[in-house]
């Protein structure tokens, strides 16, 4: 409602023009018992069902970051609608309003483990399923070097390689899929990978079908040579690291800008005053902490 407390609802605007896209971008939608209440990533996910099945055997469920309600299930939600609005636009000519709830989008971006509930990847409580960390080879394992390497050989060709690079023979081995034996061989996994250094661990399984690659710290993404041969990592005229925007459009890639991000406030007092605000208008802003500035020039 405070689109429509400024005069700015969407009835409003598109009367004026028909052919406006409006976006609302909300934690729990427009309308429902929560429509006004205060949230975070967490509690979008919570709402969701998604939250529930999130988290190890015997743990809390656990939000990873704010990454799948915010942005996935928000951000990327809603520019998809736009997108759709724009493309269906081009056939009728006319606009419309997009309700963005990163409720229902975290729900639906998780359509997923909806569908599959009676194909028996989720048949078991939470950790002890197929990919939420119940299968030994679908996990992390810490090395000798205190790092770790991410295994997700899930496919019985996958797998032998898996076992292969580790030394094991698949005919003294329980069935992939028993998961009775799931435990303890994932405490065997974990013991041999144990034994040797991320590094040694890639000279392993690097050019095999096993699915299993290092986890990468933020401070070693961009030296990875895969990483190096896509440049998939970006420096800012800082030094600052960031990814290069995804997904690659052939014809018309987007071109990362390398300057550093702004400060906060950087900019306020430059645009006010382009569009109309006096210095005195800009220092009452700034005394009354309605904006910040960075080195203010008006007088205050």
């Amino acid at each position: 409602g405070v689109m429509e407390k400024l005069g700015l609802g969407p009835e409003v605007l598109l009367q004026e023009n028909p052919r406006l896209i409006y976006a609302r971008l909300t934690g729990f939608g427009q309308t429902g018992i929560y429509a006004k209440s205060a949230g975070h990533d967490i509690n979008y996910l919570a709402l969701s069902g998604v939250l529930s099945k999130l988290g190890r055997k015997n743990e809390n469920p656990y939000a990873p970051v704010n990454l799948l309600a915010d942005f996935a299930g928000g951000g990327v939600m809603c520019a998809m609608g736009i997108v759709m609005a724009l493309f269906e636009r081009a056939r009728s000519g006319r606009g419309q309003v997009i309700d963005a709830s990163m409720v229902k989008g975290v729900a639906y971006l998780s359509s997923f483990l909806w569908k599959s509930q009676n194909m028996g990847i989720w048949s078991q409580p939470r950790g002890e399923n197929l990919l939420d960390s119940g299968a030994p080879f679908y996990e992390t394992y810490r090395t000798s070097d205190g790092k770790f390497m991410a295994v997700g050989a899930l496919e019985p060709q996958f797998y032998t390689q898996l076992i292969k690079g580790l030394g094991l023979n698949l005919d003294e081995l329980p069935a992939q899929m028993s998961f009775s034996d799931w435990p303890e061989m994932k405490k065997k996994f974990a013991s041999i990978f144990a034994q040797k250094t991320q590094a040694e661990w890639c000279s392993i399984f690097d050019s095999t079908d096993a699915c299993v690659t290092p986890v990468l710290s933020f401070d070693d993404v961009a030296s990875h040579q895969h990483n190096k041969e896509r440049s998939s990592f970006i420096k800012n005229d800082q030094g600052d690291l960031s990814p290069r925007p995804a997904p690659v459009l052939s014809r018309t890639p987007a071109v990362p800008s390398c300057k550093r991000d702004p400060f906060i406030g950087e900019h306020t007092e430059e645009i006010l005053l382009e569009y109309g605000f006096t210095e005195q208008e800009i220092a009452k802003l700034y005394s009354d902490k309605a904006i910040e500035c960075k080195n203010l020039k008006a007088n205050l």
